[in-house]
């Protein structure tokens, strides 16, 4: 499937299943349920991402990595601190 994406509609899916040795009936169901679990939208061929929807997919993307890295950020800094804590508890 990845190869048949890869080819951006420049080759068909017979070409593509000799390749890896399927016939083009094999592949076409494949494809077809790749794209439908990734909620692309058929409409002859397999609709890739528009350029209207890969930006505010990519903002949500960057606001949940940023989230994610503020709060390993404060869960280091809580492993700092009790780190210090139970060090100067070994000392005395």
């Amino acid at each position: 499937m990845a190869l048949y994406r890869a080819a951006g509609g420049r080759r068909t899916y017979a070409a593509v299943a000799a390749d890896v040795g399927v016939t083009g009936e094999t592949l076409r169901p494949w494809v077809r349920q790749a794209d439908e679990q990734a909620g692309h939208v058929r409409g002859g061929e397999a609709r890739v991402e528009g350029r209207d929807e890969e930006p505010s997919r990519l903002r949500a993307e960057l606001g949940r990595l940023r989230k994610a890295q503020a709060e390993w950020q404060l869960d280091g800094e809580a492993l700092r601190r009790a780190a210090q804590y139970f060090a100067k508890e070994m000392r005395a």
